[in-house]
């Protein structure tokens, strides 16, 4: 039986500000090698149909209720704090400026939670419903970046089982993650000062990482890597990964142009996971 690939630790890696700014540009290489090589397209169109369809179902269900929500919640804000403002002394009359800014900032923020939202949705749905397409992309582009891939089980009923048992249990920690570190942030939001600041920050960095798991999952999963070990690989990429998960955050937090982000983050994953993460691997030939 093939033995499992051990976590190296980092030692001697400078990590900032190279790696800070090198995860980031992952995007623009995935972009860069698919224009290179046109033979990887065939993996991406379906997907691509896929998203289309799955973007548009949750911008009609989800976002324009949404917004409509957000309007809504806004305005009912700005009728109480107006009606407070009214009995105050004329001399506080500019708390209405206050009020006013305050209210389009809380705007901006719902809004972009909204898109945020939507954006990991449609990532699930995506990276699921696309899943056969995406792991042959993985699987090409490693050969393309290193030569070879780690040896495959041969397909069975009993592999094929074992495989659909992973994926579940996969969104199940994922489930579990946001649970055991949004609900606190959640409560967070009641602390009264910078609480809602860092519940936000908070919320982000949960956001971020949950999209670098998935678009990491095709290499790390093609290794048998446990939840807790793919968190691990997350951190001790640091920084890179933190910027990697963050543009690809944004990407695919972008509407429109979120039907197109998901298999370029596939893509930047895979190329990210050969440079970056493969090198604190002990391979088989070095044990």
């Amino acid at each position: 039986m093939t033995k499992k690939p051990t976590l190296r630790q980092k030692s001697s890696i400078i990590k900032a500000p190279i790696e800070l700014l090198a995860g980031a540009t992952y995007p623009l290489r995935a972009l860069g090698i698919l224009f290179d090589k046109p033979s990887l397209w065939g993996y991406i169109l379906i997907p691509i149909l896929i998203n289309f369809v799955v973007g548009i179902g949750l911008y009609v269900v989800l976002l324009l209720p949404g917004w409509r929500g957000v309007n809504a919640l806004i305005l009912n804000l700005n009728a109480r704090t107006e009606a407070l403002i009214a009995n105050l002394p004329k001399w506080l009359a500019v708390l209405d400026l206050l009020d006013a800014a305050l209210g389009w900032l809380l705007r901006l923020l719902l809004s972009l939670l909204l898109l945020i939202a939507i954006g990991l949705l449609l990532v699930q749905f995506g990276v699921i419903l696309g899943a056969p397409f995406y792991g042959k992309l993985s699987e090409e582009l490693e050969l393309l970046r290193v030569g070879k891939l780690p040896t495959a089980e041969s397909v069975s009923m009993a592999s094929i089982m074992r495989d659909i048992g992973r994926a579940l249990m996969h969104e199940v920690n994922k489930l579990i993650l946001s649970l055991k570190v949004g609900l606190p942030l959640l409560l967070l939001n009641f602390v009264p000062g910078f609480g809602m600041a860092l519940a936000s920050i908070g919320a982000l960095a949960l956001a971020a990482t949950l999209v670098c798991i998935d678009f990491l999952d095709a290499p790390l999963e093609r290794r048998r890597l446990s939840f807790e070990k793919k968190l691990a690989v997350i951190k001790n990429s640091l920084p890179a990964s933190a910027t990697f998960g963050l543009v690809c955050l944004g990407l695919v937090s972008i509407p429109l142009l979120n039907l197109l982000a998901v298999p370029l983050c596939v893509t930047s994953g895979t190329l990210f996971f050969c440079d970056r993460i493969l090198p604190m691997f002990d391979s088989d030939s070095s044990s």
